[in-house]
């Protein structure tokens, strides 16, 4: 198998894996990237996974996890109450407590001592905590697909492009605001459409563990714990 082929590289190297925790995801798309590198990774999500291999899923809350011990931590935190996308409903999300909830979850992420990446799509973190290291999109990793995507970053560095491709084509709605047709493909408001929207491209994940899963994060002390 892939991932027993890059293990068996990177023992012939005398690189240690890196043992990464990615949080909120149910695809393992990361996760599976960084276990065909060799990779001690492991998904978790209170959804059971859909990626194939439930041995390396943690179906539950993330939070309790994050006292364990873990080189990196890459968070997908839900971002239905932080998206600018959802401004509309800020108000009533407000009048509930949902958006600080949401907020609250996020802002768990920025206390660990280890290396972390927090991705969320354009929404108000950005004035709540921190502008994003970095904006990416899929076409910057061969995916004909323009979806803002920020990234908060810890001792990680920025994601290098892999392969631009054209933007792919775009769709103006009767709102006024313009998409890309890929959204098309999801279109509605139940949990199934949004569990696929918000899935993280192969070309992203690879990149993430390409760039990421080296012996410089492998090297850091393994402490994901609140910073002291």
């Amino acid at each position: 198998m892939a991932h027993e082929k890059q293990a068996a590289i990177r023992a012939a190297r005398k690189e240690k894996p890196v043992r990464v925790l990615v949080a909120c995801e149910e695809s393992q798309a990361v996760c599976k990237s960084f276990r065909e590198r060799g990779h001690e990774a492991y998904s978790c999500d209170i959804q059971p996974c859909s990626g194939g291999h439930p041995e390396w899923h943690i179906q539950g809350d993330v939070l309790p996890l994050l006292k364990g011990k873990w080189n990196m931590v890459i968070a997908f935190p839900p971002c239905t109450d932080l998206a600018v996308s959802g401004a509309a409903h800020f108000a009533k999300k407000r009048a509930d407590g949902s958006q600080q909830r949401s907020i609250d979850f996020f802002m768990e992420f920025t206390k660990l001592s280890c290396f972390w990446a927090i991705e969320n799509p354009i929404g108000i973190m950005s004035n709540i905590y921190r502008k994003p290291n970095q904006i990416i999109h899929p076409y910057h990793f061969g995916h004909e697909c323009m979806k803002a995507t920020c990234l908060w970053l810890n001792g990680l560095p920025q994601l290098v492009h892999t392969c631009i491709v054209g933007k792919g084509e775009m769709i103006k709605y009767a709102d006024g605001t313009t998409r890309s047709k890929w959204f098309n493909q999801y279109g509605g408001k139940s949990l199934k459409t949004k569990i696929a929207r918000s899935k993280t491209f192969p070309g992203i994940a690879d990149a993430m563990s390409a760039q990421w899963g080296t012996e410089r994060a492998a090297s850091m002390p393994q402490e994901a714990g609140p910073k002291k």
